[in-house]
């Protein structure tokens, strides 16, 4: 009987993303820190906050984790 196979974390990958308890991948928005002069104080305040990643673009990130 084969064993299934362990793939590496990317590591470039792991270090952007946390795992909650959920198993959802928490991620930072974008677009925060440059030319952040030209964004409203509102999106600006909305970037602050974590998004999850919707379930097509976890997809091609199966085995990045």
């Amino acid at each position: 009987m084969s064993k299934k196979i362990k793939h590496k974390t990317k590591k470039s990958f792991g270090k952007r993303v946390k795992i909650s308890s959920k198993k959802k991948i928490i991620r930072k928005h974008s677009n925060r820190s440059h030319l952040a002069h030209n964004k409203s104080t509102k999106q600006k305040r909305h970037l602050r906050k974590d998004s999850v990643f919707n379930k097509s673009a976890l997809k091609p990130l199966k085995y990045a984790l």
